[in-house]
């Protein structure tokens, strides 16, 4: 049983963390290895995410008026990951489940632009692709008409 002076240690830990970021994952690592959850901490460190442990009703307390809504239920052992970046946590959390096909972490929402939000939220910010990918896209898009008219011009040119 953890002493009143711990827990509040734990509370405050979790309460600077909620309020340095901008977005909040809870996540369910019920059968997680000991291992598997030390790549997935060292892989979301690498990428600017946290990533704390704790029992819920310490989470629940330091939630506590840090944002609009109702906390979303959660089930089983439950871990927060957060970071500066609006849609980091989601989206690393989600690519670490992705890649590691055996690691059983589950999405049970989180929070974001201030308000608590859903499961289904969360996983469609985490399928957002990071900025890089967006721009290379949009640049893709830019040059393909950029193109056609090059070689339709270069065509013309032939004919003549």
């Amino acid at each position: 049983m953890l002493q009143k002076s711990k827990k509040e240690e734990i509370i405050k830990d979790l309460e600077v963390a909620v309020k340095g970021s901008k977005s909040l994952v809870f996540v369910n690592f019920h059968g997680l290895k000991v291992s598997d959850e030390t790549i997935l901490r060292r892989e979301l460190r690498s990428n600017g995410v946290g990533y704390k442990v704790s029992r819920k009703t310490l989470l629940g307390r330091a939630l506590k008026g840090k944002a609009e809504g109702e906390v979303p239920k959660l089930d089983g052992e439950v871990a927060i990951a957060f970071s500066k970046d609006d849609i980091a946590s989601p989206r690393e959390v989600y690519n670490f489940q992705k890649a590691h096909k055996g690691i059983v972490l589950n999405i049970l929402g989180g929070i974001f632009e201030g308000k608590f939000v859903g499961k289904e939220m969360m996983m469609e910010l985490a399928m957002i692709p990071t900025r890089e990918v967006l721009l290379s896209k949009l640049a893709f898009l830019l040059q393909s008409p950029m193109q056609r008219l090059a070689i339709a011009v270069g065509e013309v040119g032939k004919k003549k």
